[in-house]
């Protein structure tokens, strides 16, 4: 694979509308889409311009034909020191996080925010059940995974296959993950073991990213 392809005016427009759409809707866009946004004619011009990031190793198919972006070049600075960091969509029912199937996308992420040495993935939140902590429905949280947590961090947390962030507290009996949250409809959840901790939430990144 290239480590600096060069991409063409048309795919570099491509690359920022698909990422976009990862971004903002949580899914690649469809072929028609793409023709749509790029102002094509065909169908047959946004295939070829797909293949071709493919080729570039920009994009990669998957096996359901869908877009995973592997490297996003669309607002590349050369002077930043990044690493890339996987956005994790909905996570399979008894796969890991991390699991391939689970990734949309990588972004690059500046290594101020992202340690090295560390592990990072990035959520993008649903719902307003975190909103007074500053995570609002479709933020972007930037996670260092981890199994464990202290008192007060705002944490990813896996139960029954769902990943959910919340405020980590425990006592001598229970764990209890707090909703921080103008919505009273939201309530403590007190669980025992039968849930993992995922990691921390770093950074939050707006959902106009």
């Amino acid at each position: 694979m290239n480590d600096n392809p060069k991409l063409t005016t048309k795919q570099l427009e491509a690359l920022r509308y698909i990422r976009n759409c990862l971004v903002h809707e949580g899914k690649t866009p469809s072929i028609r889409n793409v023709m749509r946004a790029l102002n094509f004619k065909s169908p047959r011009s946004a295939h070829i311009i797909i293949d071709n990031l493919i080729e570039k190793g920009v994009l990669k198919r998957r096996d359901n034909n869908s877009i995973r972006l592997i490297r996003d070049l669309s607002e590349k600075n050369n002077n930043a020191r990044t690493v890339d960091v996987p956005l994790v969509g909905a996570v399979a029912c008894g796969l890991p996080i991390l699991a391939e199937e689970n990734i949309e996308a990588y972004f690059p992420v500046s290594t101020q925010l992202a340690k090295p040495n560390h592990k990072y993935f990035l959520l993008r939140a649903c719902g307003d059940s975190m909103n007074k902590a500053g995570i609002k429905d479709s933020d972007l949280v930037l996670v260092q995974q981890q199994s464990a947590a202290e008192a007060g961090d705002r944490i990813v947390a896996l139960i029954d296959d769902e990943a959910t962030i919340k405020v980590f507290k425990k006592t001598d009996q229970a764990v209890i993950l707090q909703p921080k949250s103008t919505n009273p409809n939201h309530k403590p959840i007190i669980l025992t073991s039968n849930f993992k901790v995922q990691g921390v939430v770093k950074a939050v990144l707006p959902s106009d990213l």
